[in-house]
């Protein structure tokens, strides 16, 4: 269908653009890490999408149902099991859908009591459901390309595909179509339910002045970030190049030691965090347009009482890390943290703020993270629902491999929280 065709390629042309996932710096990051990568570049064919009038997803106009030619870079990480035995090769946040689908406000427009579809005239609605036939098949296409360029011992190709929906309900129909083709054709494209990535968060638009950033927020949220400038809790920010980041890195660690006690979560090591902004500063002193990462750390007489770590691209923010004390938290200083970031993050030139993970169903205000919901969620921006990883097994022990990944992800998710009281 898609006739695709990869070449493997060691520089790229997206050094500091689209997702952070995806560039060659977050690789080479995760490469030091227990992982190994593989960047590519993809030539395929765009056929029509039983339309003459369609737009595709690079942009170019399907007026007259000609196949087009669409070239794309991604990169493929790789992570050994079992002293090598076995590996999974995983792929964030890519491919977005083949088609570009109508705007939402244009169908909400015409769908609305008023019914204005004048802007629909002429032309067959596309959304991501229209296209599950197409996106199935192109997953399943795309890991028969990579296949022979990866390790002999993988077991699976895992994608965490770059489709959002703006209701969980229309991420699940989505997803719901996906497995009928998959049974329909016989692909055996499989459904991950452990998620690599948060599939859900908030998007904050930092398009705007810092005066509509923060007309957009809740009242409280507003309130709470003048309290904690007025109860003078003060923001330091540390990049990679700053003398005293070793003690800030271990107060950062120290506060997040403090935060997985508090709420049985678990980090990644100390040596994680400090090569992270190391590596940013000194990548970038090099002269090359890496990702700017930074520590922020609020301060309140001394007593420094929460962090946050953070990613600075050209198209995004992203909320990497947090953690924070016990003490002062009437304070607010995460309130006051997050804004911080975002300006500095506007300043830089990032067109949106991704808060990086938020349970939709904390929504409830009985369930257990309604706390962290609402925390995210008040900040204004766009809620978004991310498929979620999708695989495609390539040997049989993928099954046992999958069923001790779900069983592992209840006895950490559950069991040991339930355990912990929380």
């Amino acid at each position: 269908m898609f006739d695709i065709k990869i070449k493997k390629i060691e520089s790229s042309a997206h050094e500091n653009d689209g997702t952070f996932l995806q560039t060659p710096f977050w690789c080479e990051f995760k490469a030091r890490h227990g992982w190994t990568y593989r960047r590519f570049e993809i030539e395929y064919t765009l056929p029509p999408l039983n339309a003459s009038d369609k737009e595709c997803a690079d942009g170019h106009n399907n007026e007259k149902a000609e196949t087009i030619n669409v070239k794309n870079e991604l990169a493929v990480l790789n992570r050994s099991f079992a002293k090598g035995f076995f590996s999974i090769a995983y792929i964030p946040l890519f491919p977005k859908l083949p088609y570009e689908c109508t705007p939402e406000e244009i169908l909400d427009k015409a769908f609305d009591d008023e019914g204005d579809t004048s802007a629909l005239a002429g032309k067959e609605i596309i959304t991501p459901e229209t296209q599950t036939i197409e996106f199935a098949h192109f997953l399943n296409e795309l890991a028969i390309a990579l296949k022979p360029e990866l390790p002999s011992n993988t077991i699976a190709i895992r994608f965490d595909p770059d489709v959002a929906f703006s209701s969980p309900e229309d991420r699940e129909l989505f997803n719901y179509g996906m497995k009928m083709v998959s049974y329909a054709d016989r692909l055996k494209l499989r459904k991950n339910s452990v998620d690599i990535q948060p599939p859900d968060s908030t998007l904050v638009d930092l398009t705007g002045t810092e005066e509509e950033i923060l007309e957009k927020m809740h009242s409280k949220w507003r309130y709470n970030i003048r309290l904690s400038e007025r109860k003078g809790v003060v923001i330091h920010r540390y990049l990679g190049n700053d003398i005293n980041l070793s003690e800030k890195i271990d107060k950062f660690y120290e506060l997040t030691k403090i935060t997985n006690a508090r709420d049985g979560n678990a980090s990644h090591a100390k040596a994680y965090y400090a090569d992270l902004i190391k590596s940013s500063a000194e990548e970038i002193s090099k002269g090359r347009d890496v990702p700017v990462i930074s520590l922020y750390i609020a301060e309140h007489e001394g007593e420094e009482i929460a962090s946050i770590m953070t990613l600075f691209s050209h198209d995004e923010a992203i909320y990497l890390y947090g953690a924070s004390s016990n003490n002062k938290r009437n304070l607010m200083p995460n309130h006051l943290l997050q804004w911080t970031a975002m300006k500095d993050a506007k300043a830089y030139g990032s067109k949106f703020y991704d808060m990086y993970g938020m349970p939709p169903e904390g929504k409830d205000e009985n369930h257990p993270m309604h706390g962290l919901y609402m925390f995210k969620a008040n900040f204004g921006g766009k809620n978004i629902h991310r498929t979620g990883s999708w695989d495609i097994p390539l040997k049989a022990i993928y099954r046992p491999y999958s069923t001790a990944e779900k069983l592992r992800a209840f006895w950490h998710k559950k069991i040991i929280k339930k355990l912990k009281g929380r």
